[in-house]
């Protein structure tokens, strides 16, 4: 498909649709997760902060500082990865991809205890949640800056729907489908983080007590010939009461 696959960028536009979903489900668990925070949505997470620092309940203006000053920094270091190479496109995004994977990954286990409750409150692991999130979402913005492909930012679709009302005929047939497939994956993308959180927390609040119950329940009784002695000692030393 043409929009998958431009004749100009190549396979590009179709790996950034796929980081704009997964930029929905970032966005959607840090939301809800962190302190009601974006930590891709740049935008979201200034007006945040300004809400938090007016004293507004239910905004953690922590971890908010915490997203805003890391975004910053992952933005500095994709400067640097575009320096180093900006020359190939291709292999720039690889790479980005890589370092934005692994502080995903690390991200994982500092967030999954959190979805036990999606009450805003202050923890240092949503602080530091936010902050690895958010590094590697500047990163992303950064370098997704530098591909230049067209109506596809991966984290915000405020010009895409722009452009789809405001510009003759949409932009053209192409433009069009651009757009429209940049906000039905975020969208999908924000659902789906959703319902992880949704049904992370439940399951992760149950799992240390049912693995307990199920270690206590299927412990066998001890039947070695040491146990079995011991038992019958027991009984002749202390006899049941007739």
């Amino acid at each position: 498909m043409r929009t998958l696959r431009d004749p100009v960028h190549g396979p590009l536009p179709g790996l950034l649709f796929l980081l704009t979903a997964v930029t929905g489900v970032i966005d959607a668990v840090s939301l809800l997760t962190l302190g009601r925070v974006f930590v891709a949505n740049i935008t979201g997470t200034v007006v945040t902060l300004g809400l938090a620092l007016a004293g507004t309940l239910g905004v953690v203006r922590e971890t908010a500082l915490a997203a805003l000053v890391t975004f910053v920094l992952g933005a500095y270091a994709g400067g640097k990865m575009i320096a180093r190479l900006g020359g190939h496109r291709g292999r720039l995004l690889a790479w980005t991809t890589a370092v934005e994977l692994v502080f995903v990954v690390a991200a994982v286990p500092v967030v999954v205890p959190l979805t036990v409750t999606v009450e805003p409150v202050l923890l240092v692991r949503a602080v530091v949640a936010a902050a690895l999130l958010a590094f590697a979402m500047g990163l992303q913005s950064a370098i997704v800056r530098r591909l230049k492909i067209p109506d596809i930012t991966t984290t915000v679709v405020t010009m895409a729907v722009t452009g789809l009302v405001a510009d003759e005929h949409g932009g053209g047939r192409a433009s069009i489908v651009r757009r429209l497939i940049a906000v039905l994956m975020l969208l999908a993308g924000a659902a789906l983080g959703a319902l992880l959180v949704l049904r992370a927390g439940p399951a992760w609040k149950e799992w240390p007590t049912s693995r307990a119950s199920v270690r206590i329940r299927d412990r066998p009784l001890p039947t070695s010939a040491a146990a079995v002695r011991a038992r019958r000692w027991f009984g002749r030393r202390f006899p049941m009461p007739p």
